[in-house]
């Protein structure tokens, strides 16, 4: 795939959401279910990638800070500011990297 994106300029998302899907699978874990949401709302819009977070129980995830990111863009993709600033405090309170904490806040505007 990079070799394409390096050629093209495009990256495939829904190879890759393919990919996630399939490694769910294999391994559930909430780091491949969280990317899986990501690649699948890059290739069929933010509220397919959100159903798929919002499916992950809460207790499993509350402390997961990756998990708050893609919530939060996801969110703020769709217009939902109240919830995506929820999401984006929540995972910029668990970044424990001040260039992730930075960036996160860069992003909640």
């Amino acid at each position: 795939m990079h070799a394409e994106r390096a050629r093209s300029g495009r990256i495939h998302w829904a190879a890759i959401s393919i990919f996630y899907e399939q490694l769910t699978r294999v391994s559930p874990t909430i780091g491949t279910r969280t990317g899986y949401a990501a690649a699948t709302a890059e290739a069929n819009g933010p509220e397919a990638g959100l159903a798929i977070l919002d499916a992950i129980a809460f207790e499993d995830v509350s402390a997961y800070q990756p998990y708050w990111a893609v919530r939060a863009h996801l969110l703020q993709r769709l217009g939902r500011k109240t919830e995506a600033l929820d999401a984006y405090d929540r995972a910029i309170g668990l970044a424990e990297d001040s260039a992730v904490r930075e960036f996160l806040l860069q992003k909640r505007g």
